[in-house]
């Protein structure tokens, strides 16, 4: 499957990952994110597929209109990756601004985004949105924080209800959750991990050909959920060797 695809948070990590494996499919790209020389960094690497730039702070809702109408056609992909956290994340520090700003950046926008798609995906008669999560959506995490899992588990839901109402006019909603990804985001991290733990880690390319068989899916099926996690699983590595310190 090929046609024309948006990716969000396109300027680096996963998102960088999506667009160029998409490319590499055939699939011709916008490509959005807050930073345009990041974007234009990404769009240098798609091996000379030609890439929309549309840089947008897609917490706003005029600016994910204004990006939407500069599509050339209406995209029969989505892939919303964008997403933010910050060091001082868990609830005895973090800011009642930050808080906000995490939800909006993890939830309000990616439901801005999908809600801008759909008429133009009803109207095709089809399309599928790509939701990057986060294994956070999933339970509580001492790593995430508060307003980055609430949020992401609300991102999950979100996913979840576009299928139930959206299936009949041909609309899929795949929630993709991996677990720890070595990416620029973990440098947000209070204690950022070591190069050692990023190497176990699962790479943005992983979450990408997870991307790629998503949209390869006859229209006809719609994989709801997608949990990815690294083989060494560090949050459960301690108990795991507790386990067989056992006699």
């Amino acid at each position: 499957m090929s046609g024309f695809a948006w990716v969000t948070g396109a300027g680096s990590g996963i998102g960088r990952a999506v667009a160029i494996a998409l490319a590499k499919a055939g699939w011709r790209l916008a490509l959005t994110g807050r930073r345009e020389e990041a974007l234009r960094e990404t769009a240098a690497m798609l091996g000379g597929a030609d890439a929309l730039i549309l840089p947008a702070d897609l917490t706003d809702s005029a600016a994910v209109e204004a990006v939407v109408a500069r599509l050339p056609e209406a995209p029969s992909l989505l892939v919303n990756n964008a997403g933010a956290n910050t060091p001082k994340r868990h609830w005895h520090h973090i800011s009642p601004a930050n808080a906000r700003a995490l939800v909006d950046a993890n939830l309000t926008a990616p439901f801005l985004t999908s809600l801008a798609v759909l008429p133009g995906m009803k109207q095709r008669g089809g399309g599928l949105i790509v939701q990057i999560a986060s294994v956070a959506g999933k339970g509580a995490s001492p790593v995430s924080g508060p307003a980055y899992i609430a949020a992401k588990t609300g991102f999950v839901a979100l996913s979840a209800s576009l299928n139930a109402e959206n299936g009949i006019h041909g609309i899929r909603s795949t929630c993709i959750c991996p677990g720890e990804v070595a990416t620029p985001i973990l440098d947000l991290r209070p204690t950022p991990p070591s190069a050692e733990d990023r190497a176990t880690m699962l790479q943005p390319e992983d979450v990408a050909a997870a991307v790629l068989f998503a949209a390869n899916m006859p229209p006809h099926v719609c994989l709801n959920e997608i949990v990815i996690t690294p083989t060494y699983n560090r949050e459960h590595a301690a108990g795991a060797k507790a386990v067989y310190s056992l006699p």
